[in-house]
């Protein structure tokens, strides 16, 4: 019996690992990666994070995408599979894009989601 792949929980395109890469060169500190998660909150029930990190927990997800390490909460893993995060620069903005296949819904604002936890086969 094979086993099959290990799905991709996130990926990054080259101008997020750009721009990620610029923000941990003009930090203070020698960071190690990005965290990547998810928390309660907002008006659609949940809201993305993102901070620096300085260590992997036992129980993180690591993934290296264009030289750049994402550490992904293990809380967060089944929200985030197959999630694209992308760095878009707009005529009066610039942030970071979350595109997730399961992600349902999204408050007005863009500040907060409804994301569905993806089903794992057995």
């Amino acid at each position: 019996m094979t086993n099959r792949p290990r799905p991709k929980v996130v990926s990054l395109t080259d101008a997020a690992a750009a721009r990620m890469d610029e923000i941990m060169s003009a930090a203070d500190e020698d960071f190690i990666g990005v965290r990547i998660g998810v928390k309660n909150g907002g008006c659609a029930g949940m809201e993305y994070t993102m901070d620096y990190a300085t260590e992997v927990g036992p129980l993180d997800e690591v993934a290296e995408e264009n030289g750049i390490k994402v550490i992904i909460d293990p809380k967060a893993i089944l929200f985030l599979l197959g999630t694209e995060i992308d760095f878009v620069t707009e005529k009066l903005s610039q942030r970071f894009v979350f595109n997730n296949p399961n992600q349902t819904d999204a408050c007005g604002c863009g500040e907060s989601v409804t994301i569905v936890p993806q089903k794992m086969d057995a």
